[in-house]
């Protein structure tokens, strides 16, 4: 069990990906008024980044069948299966951005809808960045013992359920790093993300 609670100094924003979440594409560019409002989102919710992360790596067998195993648990999953195929260990990991991102966008959302929506697509570049940052780290690990690490997959793609967050919850210990699963299956802090990485020789 590994905790990663880097700085939010490291959390540098990514202004086109937040464009991007916003519907905006590089052909077409948001104006400059837009563009300001972005920056300046950017800049409000980088002042209250929490980040923090909770992962393990587990030993992993994938039969024929698409049976998965690892830890306690075994499950048929196709896709989380040909995501998985040829590897020997998985990763299973939690990360938020802290509460007072989500605190920050129910703010806006009473007084300020347009500002409200770009903070939501702000949030959400602010936890991929956060993402790669926590893959980055298991592909260190990785790659110490001469491996490699697939793509990350996260509960409720594909045939993976999304009431698979609850076997997250109950393997990590989400609750130290601030996260719990309400009973919607909506993670809380909403920025927040679950996910499985594969690791191969």
């Amino acid at each position: 069990m590994q905790f990663f609670f880097p700085d939010r100094e490291q959390i540098k924003a990514d202004y086109a990906e937040a464009a991007r979440y916003l519907g905006y594409r590089k052909v077409s560019p948001p104006q400059s008024d837009v563009q300001n409002l972005i920056v300046s989102c950017c800049d409000e919710m980088h002042s209250v980044l929490m980040p923090k992360s909770v992962f393990e790596i587990l030993p992993l067998t994938v039969d024929a069948f698409n049976r998965i195993s690892f830890a306690d648990l075994s499950f048929e999953s196709v896709d989380l299966s040909r995501n998985l195929e040829g590897c020997s260990q998985v990763a299973i990991f939690a990360t938020t951005l802290g509460p007072q991102v989500d605190a920050l966008i129910r703010r806006y959302e009473r007084i300020d809808t347009v500002k409200a929506a770009i903070l939501q697509s702000v949030g959400a570049m602010f936890a991929e960045v956060l993402v790669e940052q926590v893959n980055d780290e298991i592909k260190k690990i990785a790659a110490a013992s001469g491996k490699k690490c697939k793509p990350r997959y996260s509960p409720g793609y594909g045939d993976v359920p999304l009431q698979f967050q609850k076997e997250f919850f109950r393997l990590l210990p989400c609750t130290k790093i601030g996260l719990t699963l309400m009973d919607t299956l909506i993670m809380s802090p909403e920025k927040s993300v679950t996910a499985f990485v594969g690791i191969f020789d």
